[in-house]
């Protein structure tokens, strides 16, 4: 116990980046502590990208113990180039990839025909998906986990994790023209859902007034 509160002592004592380059070398070793060390460091977070695929708890916690086995076995293959919260969050975003391809029997729909170009938001920049919407990240993730789940794999894998289509084609194993469509019907239920949230907010307003 003594050495658990020590190993958080001295990781509080140091600066992230030196952290890390510190801990991974440990890792690489098989050292148990360093290893604890990561999970505690980068739990919450990785908990918080299992949830976004999976909401349900028990699923999102197996999930969790999964990437992190794998992270410790693969941790030889990281070279200390880029970040590395960033190549353990990759990992944890191709192991859900590979739990939906296994779970979900079907992630297809249709292409885009002229309904869904006709409802559809215009294009949005990636880097102003976000905005584009209005909303707290809180308050767009608990729409996007109401999302049909075809499309809520999508949405979360190009607007949150920023992979472009042609990468989600080939994790999920369908067309860059059906990531596309799940994309773009994605948004249309979500601008729908917003603006049944602010019509609602606007009767609760006038209604106090």
């Amino acid at each position: 116990m003594t050495q658990h509160f020590c190993n958080i002592a001295s990781i509080n004592s140091k600066p992230l980046t030196d952290l890390f380059s510190d801990i991974i070398k440990r890792c690489k070793r098989g050292d148990r502590d360093a290893q604890e060390s990561v999970y505690n460091l980068l739990a919450g977070k990785m908990f918080a990208v299992c949830l976004r695929y999976f909401p349900n708890y028990e699923e999102a916690r197996d999930l969790l113990h999964d990437g992190f086995v794998t992270v410790f076995t693969k941790i030889g293959q990281f070279h200390q180039e880029g970040s590395f919260e960033g190549w353990v969050r990759r990992i944890f975003v191709n192991q859900a990839m590979e739990r939906w391809r296994s779970d979900v029997k079907s992630l297809t729909v249709n292409c885009v025909d002229d309904i869904d170009r006709q409802f559809a938001s215009p294009e949005i920049e990636e880097e102003d998906e976000w905005g584009a919407y209005q909303l707290s990240e809180a308050e767009l993730l608990a729409l996007v986990n109401e999302l049909p789940p075809q499309y809520k794999v999508v949405f979360n894998l190009y607007v949150i994790d920023g992979l472009s289509h042609r990468d989600i084609a080939e994790k999920l194993g369908i067309s860059e023209s059906t990531s596309r469509s799940n994309l773009l019907r994605a948004r249309s239920i979500l601008q729908k859902q917003i603006m049944e949230q602010i019509d609602s907010k606007t009767v609760r307003s006038n209604a106090s007034k």
